[in-house]
């Protein structure tokens, strides 16, 4: 009797706990559903079933019954954001990339505090970026490359300290590089390729001890190169190709032993690098696979 009675206990254990797991908040749900409505969710390559629990849906993840992710990547989302996003408030991952989702960018992606990785890239999102990051502790990865966004570059952004992928390559962005860049001391790619960032760099890009990756080509950047460049040991690609600059002298005492891409309008400087093994001309901020995070 007794092990019987133990048995049913185990199973009712076991039935309520997997009934919680198929639970999320009603206000979660909700938006899901509002957002599978704004980005016509029936012509989706891989469309939810409503009538079906949210841990069927494709690109839901679910964790301690929250939604932690929302991974979307190429699956012909059109239409718009809706408002309302932060009623995600476990979210840490967000890849709505290679879309065509357009409308401002929404300022209210960058109040959900939990977020590790947003990906916006490859769609038309037009706007500004917004000014405030102050929430944004966790944020690792920012890439929105190839959208319509405009302005400059905010001050705000140097507040993302575990920043680690800047990526805002191909956009319509103007001004300087905001300094406050400098604060971004884990970053480890920052990529601005094409757009129409101008002006001196007045940053100290050597504390970016970890970058890996500078891309600043195709924009309207002048003066000298920063000295301080020489100093990042650990950098594998490196463009500058197409601005104005005056001199990259700095980049004659670079160390770096891991370079594997190195363009520039210096043509000393790109023999001079490519006698270290140095790969051909190469774009390396149109990452188009599909990363799984």
């Amino acid at each position: 009797m007794k092990n019987t009675f133990k048995s049913l206990t185990v199973l009712f254990v076991l039935a309520c706990n997997f009934t919680s797991i198929a639970q999320i908040p009603k206000s979660e749900k909700q938006y899901l559903i509002k957002f599978h409505k704004s980005t016509l969710g029936e012509n989706w390559q891989n469309p939810w079933n409503l009538n079906e629990d949210p841990t069927t849906w494709y690109g839901v993840q679910i964790e301690n019954n929250h939604v932690v992710g929302l991974k979307l990547y190429r699956n012909n989302l059109k239409g718009k954001i809706p408002a309302g996003i932060t009623a995600l408030t476990n979210l840490e991952t967000l890849n709505l990339a290679f879309n065509a989702l357009e409308g401002n960018l929404p300022q209210e992606i960058f109040k959900v505090g939990t977020l590790k990785t947003i990906r916006l890239e490859m769609n038309k999102f037009s706007g500004s970026l917004p000014a405030d990051y102050t929430k944004m502790h966790n944020l690792e990865e920012l890439s929105m490359f190839n959208n319509l966004l405009e302005g400059e570059i905010p001050d705000g952004i140097g507040s993302l300290q575990n920043l680690k992928i800047l990526n805002l390559s191909s956009n319509y962005l103007e001004g300087h590089l905001p300094k406050s860049i400098e604060k971004l001391s884990k970053l480890e790619q920052l990529e601005l390729f094409g757009n129409k960032l101008a002006g001196t760099i007045d940053v100290e890009l050597g504390k970016l001890m970890n970058l890996k990756e500078l891309i600043l080509s195709y924009n309207k950047f002048e003066g000298d190169l920063p000295s301080s460049v020489a100093s990042l040991n650990n950098l594998e690609f490196i463009q500058l190709q197409g601005n104005d600059f005056r001199s990259l002298n700095s980049l004659m005492q670079l160390q770096s032993q891991k370079l594997a891409v190195f363009d520039s309008d210096d043509e000393f400087l790109n023999m001079k690098f490519s006698k270290v093994g140095v790969s051909e001309t190469r774009l390396v901020d149109t990452k188009f696979e599909d990363v799984k995070h």
